[in-house]
């Protein structure tokens, strides 16, 4: 059974911090700058969008699995390990993607650094909660601050080497990665290998499970729902089946667990919903290019940044639940604005974009915070997978679902009375879904967390 290394241990504690995030940063950056570069590798190759798509679609489905790999493997490997092994086979990956000669080469290097990269989040996540425990929240937030920031600067570096270099050299940056190594080790506690069971067999059908979904949202082939069921009826027979499967049944039986995973679902869901469909709507509605699109959410970035440090403070001196309702309340409002006011003119918008943007890490460090009080110290890792896991599914889920929204629907005029009719309806729609589901999440949490809690204190009443 693992054990929480105390904070004392790590040789330098701010340094490990800075490591961290700067992996972090280069990790998420790295998947933002891509989906500037969609378009272009489509024009090199002469590809249908369907087919340019795989370079997120299967990015994204093998990081997502492999998050949660990585958090199962956190449990017994020691961090230096595992990150010596991601940064070096992300690097590699690069590399290959880089001097790619053809389309299959650039998909196979996105798939090896997939393979590689997975482990930054997982790792990330895990490092506050057993390096940091005086001072978790705050790091926490600080965590979730630069993943926010990363993925609101990473368009507009990668418009800028794409547009300046080639497309190619956003591989060559991605590889710059390995920089950032030797920090991490050095920093890192010495660590010895601990007993364990590794289901891979469960990963493998939880693979196959979250990527015939994905598949079948992206494609929509009917079929592929059914192997998905397929896969979810084999996995459930084998969590009963062994005594250690991949993922404890029992994680989700927790009342509080699971109502806090399906609260940070959601909001996530909202927040990546948000983040792929302004540029969209910026590109369309109001025919602004790559790099004016980045600068106009950039202030939104640079919001969370600023609240990722607030909200970990905020996270250890009034508590996780706190900040969690805080960041829903701005979210809800931020939609609820954007709802109204998308239509308007662009730099009354970029501010509007700030109130919901920054609330992305404090929907992450307050959720992640909650679990790791939930958690024993030996499941840390795969319940921390789990939440990385369902977080970069929400992210594919939210932007097939919206983008097959925005090709089915074309309102003239929005659901809100008080939004602007006209190109931006379909917009207004989908926010006020947006801030709908925020309060289903709000009221759901409430609900089960909330009187769990009361029940526990007065079991009687």
């Amino acid at each position: 059974m693992s054990e929480r290394v105390h904070e004392d241990t790590v040789k330098n504690p701010r340094n490990l911090l800075i490591s961290l995030c700067a992996v972090l940063m280069m990790s998420v950056m790295n998947g933002t700058m891509f989906n500037i570069a969609v378009p272009d590798i489509a024009n090199t190759y002469n590809l249908m969008p369907s087919e340019v798509s795989w370079v997120m679609t299967g990015y994204i489905m093998v990081y997502a699995v492999g998050a949660l790999t990585y958090g199962k493997l956190a449990d017994f490997y020691p961090y230096r390990t595992l990150i010596t092994f991601g940064l070096t086979v992300f690097c590699a990956g690069s590399l290959f993607g880089f001097f790619a000669q053809n389309y299959a080469m650039v998909l196979l290097a996105r798939i090896i650094q997939a393979v590689g990269g997975a482990m930054i989040p997982a790792l990330v996540f895990l490092a506050p909660i057993r390096y940091f425990p005086k001072t978790r929240g705050r790091v926490l937030g600080i965590v979730s601050s630069v993943m926010a920031f990363a993925s609101g600067i990473g368009p507009i570096a990668g418009g800028f080497i794409a547009g300046f270099l080639d497309w190619r050299y956003l591989f060559l940056t991605s590889a710059l990665i390995i920089i950032t190594l030797p920090f991490l080790r050095s920093n890192l506690p010495d660590e010895e290998v601990k007993e364990g069971y590794i289901d891979f067999i469960g990963a493998a059908l939880i693979g196959g499970l979250i990527s015939t979904s994905l598949l079948g949202i992206t494609l929509g082939i009917p079929w592929l729902f059914a192997l998905a069921a397929l896969f979810l009826a084999l996995n459930a027979r084998r969590m009963k089946k062994i005594e250690e499967p991949f993922i404890p049944p029992h994680l989700f039986k927790n009342v509080r667990y699971r109502t806090t995973i399906i609260t940070s679902f959601l909001g996530v869901v909202c927040l990546f919903g948000m983040m792929f469909m302004l540029p969209i709507m910026f590109r369309d509605a109001y025919q602004l290019g790559t790099m004016a699109i980045g600068l106009v959410l950039f202030p939104g970035a640079l919001s969370a940044a600023f609240m990722g440090q607030l909200g970990g403070r905020l996270v250890d001196s009034k508590g996780n639940t706190f900040v969690l309702y805080l960041a829903l309340a701005l979210l809800g409002s931020g939609f609820l604005l954007l709802s109204t006011l998308v239509g308007a003119p662009v730099w009354i918008v970029s501010l509007t974009v700030i109130v919901a943007y920054m609330s992305f890490p404090l929907v992450q460090a307050s959720s992640a915070d909650i679990l790791a009080n939930l958690l024993p110290s030996h499941e840390t890792g795969v319940g921390m997978g789990v939440f990385n896991l369902l977080n970069f599914v929400s992210g594919a889920l939210s932007g097939a679902m919206i983008g097959k929204a925005l090709d089915v629907f074309d309102p003239s005029q929005p659901f809100n009375v008080f939004g602007f009719s006209g190109d931006t309806s379909v917009y207004s729609n989908v926010f006020i879904v947006f801030s709908i589901l925020i309060l289903v999440s709000s009221v759901q949490f409430y609900w089960f967390y909330e009187q769990k809690r009361a029940w526990k204190k007065n079991p009687a009443s």
